[in-house]
C-alpha cells in the first residue's frame, strides 16, 4: 500500500519489505537527529494492522501469545510473539487494548498468515479478528515529543515513543501539522542503536526468542502454556541458545555497508575463516557512524574482532552468552 506522504518534498521510496513509505526525505542524518531530539514523526503506514474484539479477546490471546495479556490494563502497550510448535518465531506483535479492542501492528504483508492462524484457534471463544490495514495507518512519534495526539486515536506508549493507529484518511492532514517527517532509514538507525530486534531482519526460520533478548520484553516466563512454550522453558532452564544478538561498530572507512546476510568471521582467521554469524541490519548513524546488529554463535569470544566480508567490526554484548 503506497503512502500518500511519498508526495512530500524530497521523499524517496524505501525498497524491499518497507516499500510503500519513504526511506528518507533528502537528509538522513538530519532526520535521525530530529527523532533523537523528540520532534517529527515517521510514516509506518505500510505496516499491517490487525484488531481483535469481543469479550474474550484478552483471555483468548493469552492462550496463544508468549506474553501475559489476560489482565492487560487498558492503554498499556506490550509486545508478544507467536511461535511455531518447535519454538521458532513466526510473528512479532506490538499491542495495546483500548477497552473494547486489542490493536496490534506487525510486519508488512504478514496479516493474512497471522489472521489465518488466529481464526483457526477461535473455537468457542467470543472473539472477532479483522484486518484493519486499509483503514488505519501506523505513525511513530519519538520519545519526548510534545505533539498532540488527535482525539480518538489509539496510542501505544513505549520508552521509544508513541505508535498511533491513525485513520488512514487523516494521514496527510496529520503530516501537515506534525512535521518534519523522518524516513524509515532514520527510524531503523535508532532501532539498531537501541538494540531492538525486528522480525525478518534479526530472525530467520530457526530463531528462538532467547537469541534476540526477547525474553522479558515479549516473552513472559511465568504464564501458562502456548505453542512453542516447551522450547522456551527448556532453553531457559536447562541450556543456552545456540546464537546471540550482538551490536557491531563497523569500520567507518568503508564506502559500502555490509548488507543483511553478510557472513561474519573472526578477524584472526581472515576472509577465508569459518563462518561464525551474519549481519542482520546495518545502518549509518548520525553520531555512531556505521553500526549493525548481527547474530553470532554463542561461543564467539566477547572481545574478538570480527570481519563482515572485508569490513572490520568490533562487537558489544546484547545477549549474554
Amino acid at each position: 500500500m503506497k503512502s500518500p506522504l511519498l508526495s512530500l518534498p524530497g521523499a524517496v521510496s524505501a525498497e524491499g519489505v518497507d516499500e510503500g513509505v519513504a526511506a528518507h526525505y533528502g537528509d538522513l542524518f538530519r532526520e535521525q537527529r530530529t527523532l533523537a531530539d523528540g520532534t517529527g514523526f515517521v510514516d509506518l503506514s505500510h505496516r499491517a494492522v490487525v484488531a481483535v474484539t469481543g469479550d474474550d479477546r484478552l483471555s483468548w490471546l493469552h492462550l496463544l501469545l508468549t506474553q501475559h495479556v489476560s489482565d492487560l490494563p487498558t492503554g498499556v502497550a506490550t509486545e508478544a510473539l507467536i511461535l511455531s510448535a518447535h519454538g521458532h518465531i513466526e510473528h512479532a506483535l506490538y499491542l495495546v487494548d483500548d477497552g473494547t479492542t486489542v490493536w496490534m501492528h506487525t510486519e508488512p504483508d504478514t496479516q493474512d498468515a497471522l489472521i489465518a492462524y488466529l481464526e483457526s484457534m477461535k473455537f468457542f471463544y467470543r472473539v472477532e479478528v479483522a484486518d484493519r490495514t486499509s483503514e488505519f495507518a501506523v505513525v511513530h512519534v519519538p520519545a519526548g515529543s510534545i505533539a498532540e495526539v488527535p482525539p480518538g486515536v489509539v496510542v501505544r506508549e513505549t520508552p521509544y515513543g508513541r505508535d498511533l493507529f491513525l485513520p488512514r484518511e487523516d494521514l496527510e492532514s496529520y503530516a501537515e501539522k506534525s512535521g518534519p517527517p523522518a524516513g524509515i532509514l532514520a527510524y531503523e538507525a535508532l532501532r539498531v542503536e537501541h538494540h531492538r530486534p525486528r522480525l525478518g531482519f534479526e530472525t530467520d526460520h530457526r530463531t528462538i526468542p532467547h537469541e534476540l533478548g526477547w525474553i522479558g520484553t515479549a516473552v513472559h516466563l511465568q504464564k501458562g502454556c502456548y505453542r512453542g512454550q516447551e522450547t522456551v522453558a527448556r532453553v531457559q532452564n536447562l541450556g543456552k541458545p545456540p546464537r546471540r544478538l550482538v551490536f557491531l561498530h563497523l569500520d567507518g572507512s568503508e564506502v559500502h555497508l555490509p548488507g543483511h546476510g553478510t557472513e561474519l568471521r573472526l578477524a584472526e582467521e581472515g576472509a577465508e575463516g569459518r563462518k561464525i554469524g551474519f549481519i542482520t541490519t546495518s545502518v549509518r548513524h548520525h553520531e555512531l557512524g556505521p553500526i549493525a546488529l548481527a547474530l553470532v554463535k554463542r561461543n564467539v569470544p566477547l572481545d574478538a574482532p570480527l570481519l563482515a566480508d572485508t569490513t572490520a567490526a568490533a562487537q558489544e554484548v546484547v545477549v549474554e552468552p
